[in-house]
């Protein structure tokens, strides 16, 4: 129902990741693992993939993010979207369709 690859940039003027350099979220995207509900991942971080480095709240390198999320045992991964997300879904890159807004919120309520 998402398309295959989905970014999400905070659009509150300020960036709340990291308050000097803008931070895209990779949400979806074709070539990372689908984690299922049999997964039992426990431990994750975010790597930067343009600094190609592990991300720091408070950076990994001059200029722009661009994160992912990164499973110890899966490496990189596909992630839900989160509640700052669907707070402000204006940031998704392409935008989601009302139809996929109302998806996405069902299957967190059923969570």
């Amino acid at each position: 129902m998402l398309p295959s690859r989905l970014l999400w940039s905070d659009p509150r003027p300020i960036p709340r990741f990291n308050r000097q350099d803008p931070v895209t979220q990779i949400v979806r995207d074709p070539d990372f693992y689908e984690p299922g509900e049999e997964d039992d991942c426990s431990t994750f971080s975010y790597f930067c993939q343009t600094h190609d480095r592990y991300y720091r709240y408070d950076g990994c390198g001059d200029g722009a993010h661009l994160i992912a999320l990164r499973c110890e045992r899966h490496g990189l991964e596909n992630m839900w979207p989160q509640p700052l997300m669907m707070a402000f879904p204006e940031g998704f890159s392409p935008s989601l369709s009302d139809a996929q807004l109302a998806w996405v919120r069902s299957e967190e309520d059923a969570s």
